[in-house]
């Protein structure tokens, strides 16, 4: 019997350049402008985008939870790729893996997102709404229009 592991992937076109769109990523302030899920804000965002580097966002929910990911880059590649470790901070145990590339295209930068080695179906299921919704903020952002 084959061993499924669930991973999710999402690609989203940008009105921006790679440069513009691996700087969201990769500078904290911006990245805290549009990453989480939309009942999410980013409270603090730390990004240190090198190989061995770490990064940790704190996201507060309208409701007040707060919730912290976090983890290290595995490969920084400027304005074309980016790897990291990914786990929320209340399960370290449960590490899984992001994986950035970012192409040029006509209207600007096509970004494709494959978060695997996740735990189970469900948690990568969980993760397709954080993703979408922070992504319809990165696109928000490009467009200068709110998300």
């Amino acid at each position: 019997m084959t061993t499924v592991i669930p991973s999710v992937t999402l690609v989203r076109r940008l009105r921006a350049p790679p440069s513009r769109v691996f700087a969201a990523w990769t500078d904290a302030a911006t990245l805290a402008t549009w990453f989480g899920p939309h009942h999410t804000r980013a409270e603090e965002a730390e990004v240190d985008a090198q190989p061995g580097g770490h990064f940790r966002v704190a996201l507060r929910e309208d409701n007040g939870a707060r919730h912290e990911v976090a983890g290290t880059y595995t490969e920084v590649t400027p304005d074309t790729a980016l790897v990291f470790t990914w786990a929320w901070t209340n399960a370290p145990e449960r590490q899984s893996r992001v994986t950035i590339r970012l192409r040029a295209v006509p209207e600007g930068t096509e970004l494709t997102l494959v978060h695997d080695r996740f735990a189970d179906a469900d948690t990568a299921t969980r993760h397709v709404r954080g993703w979408t919704e922070s992504f319809e903020r990165l696109v928000a952002l490009f467009e200068g229009t709110p998300a």
